[in-house]
């Protein structure tokens, strides 16, 4: 048989059918109700053993659109005398009879919640999670538990200085100036990835010579430092007297509010403590021996690196 594609005047003239229409538009839309769990449920518990469907509520399935109504909906929920607590799922169905989406009740057997079915081809259904119900055995009210399926949301290139400024919850957000990905919590835009290139942070002071220079790097808001080594070129510098190493770190990659603390090995087999200052100290950037015995002229420094989060 040909190869064949729709909608298309060679197919059909145009017309399509339902399963054909299911399997482009099933691609076109995300599975799942519109809005966010910031929203009210859209299931809750009715009058006895009843359900309510909150009115003014979207969604898609399959490509095909469900509108909730204009005023609320009730579904009836079977009794339960099985001698157990028993669970339904309230999901939106597909039903490929009648080629409609309605809220169904999904009925289990036992405590064990019953999977939405979701059927691929031309025949059957395919449902999407609204809510959950409990039913003790013989109760005349049910417990709802909400459990939407929302709709995904979408990825858009921009640049750090045009971000959408009316995001959903979930949109991926590409700045094409800075190669980083950013996605909106609902509330903020939280940096998930970031790759810097490797950059010097040498910063010549008086007293100290840079023998091996210091670079940091940024992956994913992330910074990572690897500080260089350095010799002392001037007099002695008594024990316990803080002096600035021959490196600064730029205000984009400071910690915001923490100081970060390195050990140091010296000329002699001796310890000391390298200090890296936040944004929100007096010296933000900085990077000071801190705690060492007498450094005598000549005497090295070999920091570890350290790493920090900057998002």
């Amino acid at each position: 048989m040909a190869d064949d594609s729709w909608p298309s005047p060679a197919h059909n003239s145009r017309v399509i059918s339902d399963v054909e229409y299911e399997q482009i538009a099933a691609r076109f839309s995300d599975n799942g109700v519109y809005g966010s769990p910031a929203d009210a449920p859209v299931v809750s518990a009715g009058i006895g053993l009843t359900v309510n469907i909150r009115p003014d509520v979207y969604a898609s399935v399959r490509g095909h659109a469900w509108y909730s109504g204009s005023s609320a909906v009730t579904l009836p929920i079977a009794p339960n005398a099985s001698g157990q607590e028993r669970r339904d799922r309230i999901v939106l169905r597909l039903d490929r009879a009648t080629w409609t989406v309605r809220v169904a009740v999904r009925q289990g057997a036992s405590s064990m919640t019953p999977d939405p079915v979701q059927q691929i081809g031309a025949t059957g259904v395919f449902e999407i999670p609204l809510a959950v119900v409990s039913l003790q055995s013989g109760a005349g009210t049910v417990t709802v538990t909400r459990s939407e399926l929302y709709a995904g949301a979408r990825s858009r290139p921009c640049t750090s200085k045009t971000l959408n400024p009316n995001p959903v919850a979930g949109e991926l957000a590409v700045e094409t100036d800075t190669g980083r990905v950013r996605i909106w919590t609902g509330s903020t835009w939280v940096l998930i990835y970031e790759s810097s290139d490797t950059i010097k942070v040498d910063k010549p002071v008086s007293n100290w010579e840079i023998n091996t220079a210091s670079y940091l790097e940024v992956r994913s808001g992330t910074v990572h430092l690897r500080l260089g080594a350095f010799t002392r070129t001037a007099a002695d510098l008594a024990g316990g007297t803080a002096s600035r190493l021959p490196v600064f770190i730029p205000s984009a990659y400071q910690h915001r509010s923490m100081n970060y603390y390195g050990l140091a090995y010296l000329t002699g087999i001796r310890i000391g403590r390298i200090t890296v200052f936040s944004a929100a100290s007096d010296t933000p950037g900085q990077v000071l021996l801190t705690n060492h015995p007498t450094m005598a002229k000549d005497d090295m420094v070999l920091p570890s690196g350290m790493s920090w989060a900057v998002t």
